[in-house]
């Protein structure tokens, strides 16, 4: 017996890889998604630069996203063009910090912090001894730490701690290091060192993020018989308790950000919504500023490091004009931001142009996601995928080993298609369907 048709709420990364795991098993696939334009929390907005659109964030990918880049594939999208691969940089603007070569782990994790520039033996010994501890632990540790207990615990010093830890949590987690999950925050570690070739890559955007992977995708999934509704919010309602319950042959899959899922089910399962309800959100600001300086010939390399602190949020700027053409378009990124958008803007135009050496910067967009990620906190609790016997979520804030992540929103929705198509095999046999 196989399931004949699913519903699926919401055109983010984690609804597009659903509908297209469904698709691949033969089912019947209906999209709803309630914008213009499809993407979720990674999408292109309507503004532009140079005639090319802004994105509602500057997102990178890593080598060690596997899911991602082959659902890429399948849609017709050649990581290859689409993506600049550079392997992982986070040095500064006078080239102060850390840089792997491309070579095989782990020698690219002992070369980079050999030779890493602006570092004392002593950060170097301490760092290299805390991987070497890490790697005895299985990248494993007491479920209550921070990333602050555990870079204490290893004796790290404060320049790899502001230089390397800090700027990896808040990009990975999108959490302040003494608030972030530290055993989240090591299998991150974990899948991006030793993760095979590549792995610790970084997979940088050169087209906005409607290009990248969404467009393509909803045109996939309309050339193999998917209905595609965009702009079209269901209501509570429109998810029929009866039908939901009893019918095999049909299943919702809520692939909408969990307080919209919460709003959708909470007439079917409140313990579910309150649990969904429940979590904390970070926002990520991105301020995107135009280097009028008449010096200015670009970043030399694609994304740059910034020393950040409380009057300086930006941990990174990015040169948009390297990128995908918007010449003289930066775009720097504060993750976990606070404050509001002027004083964001404000702060980050005055640190980029000092730290960059830059006589002039004008902002030209600041886009603040409010709710872009959960917080990745020690021992939070994430919903289960399945709300009721035919509904069901999927997104990277579910239950799962990984952060916040487009690999985490394209695995959940991967996963939750297996597990449907598994339950409603069974329930078939057992009514003889």
């Amino acid at each position: 017996m196989a399931l004949r048709h699913i519903t699926i709420v919401g055109a983010g990364w984690a609804g597009l890889s659903a509908a297209v795991a469904a698709i691949q098993q033969g089912w019947q696939v209906t999209l709803y998604e309630a914008a213009a334009t499809p993407g979720g929390r990674a999408r292109a907005l309507d503004q532009t630069f140079a005639n090319r659109a802004l994105d509602n964030g500057q997102h990178i990918l890593i080598g060690a996203y596997r899911e991602t880049l082959q659902l890429m594939r399948t849609v017709g999208v050649h990581p290859e063009q689409m993506l600049q691969r550079v392997p992982l940089d986070l040095r500064d603007a006078q080239d102060q910090g850390l840089q792997l070569p491309a070579w095989p782990a782990p020698l690219n994790v002992l070369a980079g912090i050999a030779w890493a520039r602006g570092w004392t033996w002593h950060d170097k010994t301490r760092l290299l001894t805390a991987c070497w501890h890490w790697q005895r632990m299985k990248f494993d540790c007491d479920a209550d730490w921070t990333v602050m207990d555990l870079s204490q615990h290893a004796a790290l010093t404060d320049r790899v701690v502001m230089q390397l830890i800090e700027p990896l949590c808040l990009s990975a987690l999108n959490t302040p290091m003494h608030q972030a999950s530290a055993r989240v925050f090591l299998r991150v570690l974990h899948d991006a060192l030793l993760g095979g070739p590549g792995s610790s890559d970084l997979l940088i955007p050169r087209a906005d993020l409607g290009q990248l992977f969404p467009h393509a995708c909803v045109a996939w999934l309309q050339a193999h018989g998917a209905e595609v509704r965009m702009g079209q919010r269901l209501r509570a309602q429109d998810i029929d308790p009866q039908r939901a319950q009893g019918d095999i042959n049909h299943a919702w899959l809520l692939a909408c950000p969990s307080w919209e899922a919460a709003r959708l089910v909470a007439h079917l399962q409140p313990d579910w919504a309150q649990q969904a309800n429940a979590l904390s959100q970070e926002a990520i600001a991105t301020v995107y500023l135009h280097a009028t300086d008449p010096h200015f010939e670009g970043l030399g390399r694609p994304m740059v490091a910034l020393h950040s602190h409380a009057q300086a949020p930006a941990q990174f700027v990015f040169d948009r004009g390297a990128l995908n053409g918007q010449a003289r378009l930066l775009a720097a990124v504060v993750s976990a931001s606070q404050g509001t958008r002027e004083a964001i803007a404000e702060q980050v135009r005055a640190q980029v142009a000092q730290q960059l050496g830059l006589s002039s910067l004008d902002v030209v967009q600041t886009v603040v996601e409010k709710r872009a990620t959960f917080a990745c906190t020690p021992g939070l609790r994430r919903p289960e995928a399945r709300i009721t016997s035919q509904v069901w979520a999927c997104g990277d804030y579910l239950t799962g080993p990984y952060p916040s992540t487009l690999e985490g929103a394209v695995r959940s929705g991967q996963q939750v298609i297996a597990q449907i198509g598994d339950v409603a095999h069974r329930e078939g046999l057992r009514l003889g369907v």
